[in-house]
């Protein structure tokens, strides 16, 4: 399977939030993080990956993920995207990424994403940051030297 495909597979399972689907496009060892973040807080292998996506998707009443321009080089894939987060006390975010992916053998073996935290944070309810601290932080893995 392309690359290009390797990844557009994930976002849609990821756009359905069908974490178990998610997983089969991730390889044991993939490294997953925020670049507004830092590797310091990267999550590592499909397991922790979903433990770390569901802390933001999954209490959203709302989650659609917008198709945006793909390119492919070998095994190094950027995909320009956004998405739409919607919370079940009203509050919308559009949040636009870069992600930098690289596929060996069918999987994605590393997933970074380029964002700008304020778009997040301007207009995430009040409880957000609240509920973001008293997450589940396990999936925690530091990719210092890594990534």
């Amino acid at each position: 399977m392309p690359s290009a495909s390797v990844v557009t597979g994930m976002w849609l399972a990821l756009s359905q939030r069908n974490w178990a689907a998610v997983t089969t496009f991730l390889a044991d060892d993939c490294i997953y993080l925020d670049m507004p973040v830092g590797p310091t807080a990267a999550a590592r292998g499909p397991g922790n990956i979903v433990k770390r996506l569901k802390i933001g998707l999954g209490p959203l009443a709302d989650y659609v993920h917008h198709d945006g321009l793909i390119v492919a080089n070998g095994e190094d894939v950027m995909y320009e995207h956004s998405e739409t987060w919607t919370w079940s006390t009203g509050e919308t975010a559009l949040l636009r990424f870069a992600s930098v992916l690289k596929v060996i053998d069918g999987k994605i073996a590393l997933w970074k994403d380029y964002w700008d935290m304020g778009a997040l944070t301007n207009f995430a309810p009040p409880s957000w940051m609240n509920d973001l601290m008293n997450a589940d932080m396990s999936w925690i893995y530091d990719a210092t030297g890594e990534v």
